[in-house]
């Protein structure tokens, strides 16, 4: 079966030409052309394309804004971005919305074709460019330290984990105390416990070895209003 493919731009003489490309294509079956964001949105409910090859710029709404809206189509199309910019901004507004095809408009005829036919697929392909910057960048970022097993976490009670992670987090015995609206000497005999369950020695242990086994993280670490780790974290009680 033919991969039914609709084309956005608002430029006539690139939408006349990739549908003359594509048209010479087994395979593949131009439905319609568009400059139109929020036509190309008609025309997919009523032509159902499998792809759609669109740029960012076009009238009405963006390709951005298009894409956006096509994910919430019932039965959404595969996208593939054909656009003259490649900033590290447009990589990024086009990946977080789900496109998994990208390519510049310096792309060959058979990138293009290729692109079309990974989209149809479910598959993901990048402008060669852009697929080298987000491999550089990759490499770039610190290697994950593998998490520290340690089965004593898991003897914790959900009230000794949560004083672990505010201690974690920088806050002191009163301030956790007053968080959690309990005496300051059951917050100094949680810690205590704690300690004596993970054996370790002192406060700056205690936060070192509950970051390496993970702790903070199955402790809810991604609250909104919770501390960044820092040296205070380790101060006296």
């Amino acid at each position: 079966m033919a991969i039914r493919v609709l084309i956005c731009d608002q430029l006539p003489v690139i939408a006349d030409g990739l549908r003359t490309l594509l048209d010479a294509v087994p395979g593949i079956d131009v439905i319609g052309t568009t400059p139109n964001g929020m036509e190309a949105i008609v025309l997919v409910r009523t032509t159902q394309p499998d792809v759609v090859v669109t740029d960012l710029s076009l009238q009405t709404i963006s390709g951005l804004e298009l894409i956006r809206r096509l994910g919430k189509e019932d039965e959404p199309p595969n996208v593939v971005v054909f656009t003259a910019s490649d900033t590290d901004k447009t990589v990024s507004d086009v990946l977080h919305t789900g496109v998994s095809c990208l390519l510049g408009k310096d792309a060959s005829p058979q990138e293009l074709i290729t692109a079309i036919q990974a989209a149809a697929a479910g598959q993901t392909m990048l402008a060669p460019n852009i697929a080298q910057r987000l491999v550089t960048w990759f490499r770039a970022q610190p290697e994950p330290q593998a998490t520290v097993l340690c089965p004593e976490v898991t003897e914790l009670t959900p009230r000794e984990r949560e004083v672990t992670r505010m201690v974690a987090q920088g806050m002191s015995t009163e301030e956790v105390a007053r968080e959690l609206i309990i005496g300051e000497a059951t917050v100094r005999t949680h810690l205590y416990r704690v300690r004596t369950k993970l054996g370790v020695r002192d406060r700056a242990e205690l936060v070192s070895l509950a970051y390496r086994t993970g702790l903070i993280h199955s402790a809810g670490q991604s609250t909104g209003d919770e501390r960044t780790a820092s040296p205070v974290g380790l101060r006296a009680s």
